[in-house]
């Protein structure tokens, strides 16, 4: 039977990561079965995505699994971020006040604004000419 993990859900722009720990691993961190530092090849990126484990203090204490899709780097990034904290929570809820405080486990509300029609994008108007 294999070990037992926990699981968080994190969500940012148009990314969803699914994100499984398993306690007492030795520190691995795989993406979409990837090294992290191969899937988030940019400089911090990775610091990042593994900020919860940072924070908590639970660097080398867990094997990380993520299952991220959609949206772009820095959106993937943010939810892989997200989810690691909330599978965190899940293992132990006294972790959830240090993840508070440090900002991890509240939603980034910020999304694309739609196109309107007229308009280049969604805010910005063809130039103006009075001839």
């Amino acid at each position: 039977m294999a070990d037992q993990y926990f699981e968080g859900v994190g969500r940012r722009k148009r990314a969803t990561a699914r994100v499984r720990i398993v306690a007492n691993g030795s520190g691995n961190v795989t993406v979409n079965d990837k090294p992290v530092e191969q899937y988030f090849p940019r400089s911090g990126d990775v610091d990042l995505a593994t900020e919860p484990l940072d924070v908590t203090g639970n660097r080398g204490s867990f094997d990380v699994t993520v299952k991220v899709k959609g949206g772009g780097i820095t959106g993937q990034t943010g939810a892989v971020t997200m989810g690691l904290a909330r599978a965190l929570v899940t293992y132990d809820e006294e972790l959830r006040s240090v993840l508070r405080k440090a900002g991890l486990l509240t939603r980034d509300p910020r999304e694309k604004e739609r196109k309107k029609p007229g308009l280049k994008r969604a805010r910005k108007a063809p130039t103006y000419t009075k001839r």
